[in-house]
């Protein structure tokens, strides 16, 4: 196969993928395979929404929608060409797949195949329905990857590299176990937000975007806020207000009594609007339905301490503050090149040769 063709495969996959949108299905007669793979992909949302309660099928739609807007040939052009793809000796990727949302492995997937390595993926059991019938509808466009792609539940043998996402915890254990194998390992990441009191009512709730989708549970997730002294989180609460229905879900809805409850009898101080509990808390990473902040007074410290804490942040939202940061409402949106853990996978992967 060559990278040209696996460029066009994973259009291919891109364009079944966008038939499968928040506002309804849009099938595509003129697909391959779609007649195959229509249905059966739609059982398996069902069966994705069934199977974690933390899968909304809103959540697991968004995510299709995600990569099929980012499975362009335009898209994956730019991902690629920076890179030698066309001469590659292929290796075996071993993948640890974390399931904290849906598809949440799916880049370091692509990423293996696009490269012209073969993938063995070790799925978590939160997210292991998705995944298979988008590696079936690439086997059914080319009958190549069925020696390309492996699952495996037991325990991962005959790999050459390793991708592995996980907790600090068992990032511990996998450079552990994986020490005599060329690696990347991920740890635990939280996304921040910088404001400054000047947001308008439209950043505010795009913001809200990025603390409440997939209910929070993934590191592109705002988790803290950095906020001047003495801000007025008035507005802030009145831009969220749309996002109210979140307590509709049973397992939110929990996660927020219990944390709240937690907070009073511990006596903690809070602020809190009937779904969000916000908590002066130095820590990055926050409950679900909690959203800890920070108050600053020099802005140019807040840089220093957030350069510093670089190892620990996924995304910095902020408006026109920092070089790299994230634009309200953004954090959901990566493109192919925006690599996790700011670790250039398909670097690593060209270099295993």
């Amino acid at each position: 196969m060559t990278i040209e063709q696996r460029k066009f495969h994973l259009h291919q996959l891109g364009l079944f993928l966008n038939q499968f949108r928040r506002e309804g299905l849009v099938k595509q007669d003129d697909l391959p395979h779609n007649d195959e793979f229509f249905d059966r992909m739609n059982e398996q949302i069902e069966m994705a929404v069934h199977h974690n309660g933390w899968f909304t099928k809103d959540n697991v739609l968004f995510s299709l929608e995600e990569w099929a807007q980012a499975l362009t040939l335009d898209n994956l052009e730019k991902w690629i060409t920076p890179y030698s793809l066309d001469a590659i000796t292929p290796k075996t990727v071993a993948i640890i797949m974390a399931g904290n949302i849906p598809l949440v492995g799916f880049h370091d997937f692509i990423s293996v195949l696009i490269s012209g390595h073969n993938v063995v993926a070790k799925q978590s059991s939160n997210d292991k329905i998705l995944l298979p019938i988008l590696a079936d509808y690439l086997k059914a466009i080319n009958s190549e990857y069925n020696d390309r792609i492996t699952f495996t539940t037991g325990r991962l043998e005959s790999f050459d590299a390793v991708i592995a996402t996980g907790s600090n915890n068992t990032a511990r254990y996998f450079e552990y176990y994986f020490a005599n194998k060329p690696s990347i390992i991920r740890k635990n990441r939280n996304s921040v937000a910088v404001l400054t009191g000047n947001e308008t009512t439209d950043q505010l709730q795009a913001l809200g975007e990025d603390i409440f989708r997939y209910f929070g549970l993934g590191c592109r997730n705002v988790s803290k806020l950095y906020v001047p002294k003495n801000y007025d989180f008035d507005s802030f609460y009145k831009a969220l207000q749309p996002y109210d229905s979140l307590m509709n879900h049973a397992k939110y809805a929990n996660n927020y009594d219990y944390n709240k409850a937690v907070y009073l009898m511990s006596e903690f101080k809070m602020l809190d609007n009937g779904f969000l509990v916000l908590k002066e808390d130095e820590s990055f990473g926050s409950p679900i339905a909690t959203t800890f902040w920070e108050s600053y007074t020099d802005l140019d410290a807040l840089k220093k301490n957030l350069e510093d804490n670089k190892e620990n942040l996924q995304c910095i939202v902020a408006n026109n503050l920092l070089e790299e940061e994230v634009k309200f409402g953004e954090t959901q949106h990566p493109k192919l090149w925006d690599y996790a853990d700011n670790v250039d996978i398909l670097s690593f992967l060209s270099n295993l040769n």
